[in-house]
């Protein structure tokens, strides 16, 4: 699968030299460094599959009123953020088949518009999916040392005007990406945007679970039974947390990909390292697949719900 322009930059960056790079490093590369040949049909699978599973989630959510609570509409608006994900997927695949075909005859201008839409979505998808995950944290991290007050501190004003706010700074940050790709400063901004969010979840997390460890430290020397509302902050943080180990698996290899580019764009390592971008596409469309199926396991209510929207029972 070849992407897109400037995306196809970000495959292979060394296109982008001046004609300084040498043909050695293709050379020394070796058998492991032809990369993997993936077939579009399994690009275009995964996308249906991401698509309709977040379309279930979105869906389930909007029409069950007991999901309707700033948790849950963060929730859905990360489903909406994969959705993204696998629309832009689709909508590339079936934009260069139509292209390479000869069914689609578009000027050079208009493709290269098309171009950068498509590379908005994708890009748009990456900075909203990376906040709501924070978002997502920080609201169970006031759920639960701050339980008392949390429906004065998350007010639904306040949950619509972060997502507001979300959805606003990724249009933004992505039309700036798209702009100015070639600039090694905007792959920095977006590399230490993950780290931050990143490091934001894993404190979070990690106080979150010495609190629930304390807790039930705290009950079995007592011998009292657990209090139903810390067992559910419990498994919600276990949930949260599968879902950011989840999300670093997936798009993990495509920012160490960004860092190969803006530190060694030439070297043979890291030329053998770009051969394998269409794997961390491949991967991240997985994580569009896998989140739908973690937020029906771990949620019973959202898990019930699902299965009368499947089922046509509204």
């Amino acid at each position: 699968m070849s992407t897109l322009a400037p995306l196809r930059l970000l495959r292979d960056p060394s296109n982008a030299s001046e004609g300084n790079q040498s043909n050695a490093t293709v050379g020394a590369s070796g058998g492991w460094c032809q990369g993997l040949d993936i077939p579009n049909e399994l690009f275009l699978a995964l996308g249906l599959v991401s698509l309709v599973e977040n379309l279930l989630v979105v869906a389930a959510i909007l029409k069950n009123r007991n999901l309707h609570s700033p948790t849950y509409y963060f929730i859905c608006c990360l489903a909406v953020s994969d959705m993204l994900v696998s629309i832009s997927n689709l909508a590339e695949m079936l934009f260069m088949l139509l292209l390479e075909h000869g069914v689609l005859v578009m000027r050079p201008s208009i493709v290269r518009h098309m171009d950068s839409v498509i590379d908005m979505l994708i890009c748009s998808s990456v900075v909203s999916s990376l906040s709501f995950l924070g978002v997502i944290a920080v609201d169970r991290y006031i759920t639960i040392f701050y339980a008392l007050r949390y429906h004065s501190i998350m007010t639904l004003q306040r949950a619509v005007v972060t997502m507001a706010s979300v959805w606003l700074a990724s249009t933004v940050s992505s039309t700036v990406l798209i702009t100015y790709y070639r600039s090694n400063t905007i792959l920095l901004c977006l590399i230490g945007f993950f780290f931050f969010m990143l490091v934001l979840m894993l404190v979070l997390y990690i106080h979150m679970f010495a609190l629930a460890r304390h807790h039930l430290h705290s009950i079995s020397s007592q011998q009292k039974p657990p209090t139903a509302h810390r067992g559910g902050s419990l498994k919600g943080a276990v949930t949260l947390t599968i879902l950011l180990g989840v999300f670093f698996i997936c798009w993990g290899p495509f920012f160490f990909h960004l860092i190969l580019i803006v530190t060694c764009p030439t070297n043979p390592f890291c030329t053998c390292f770009f051969s394998y971008f269409n794997l961390f596409l491949i991967l991240i469309i997985c994580n569009s697949v896998i989140d739908p199926l973690i937020y029906a396991f771990r949620s019973q209510e959202l898990r019930r719900t699902l299965r009368e929207v499947v089922t046509c029972s509204w």
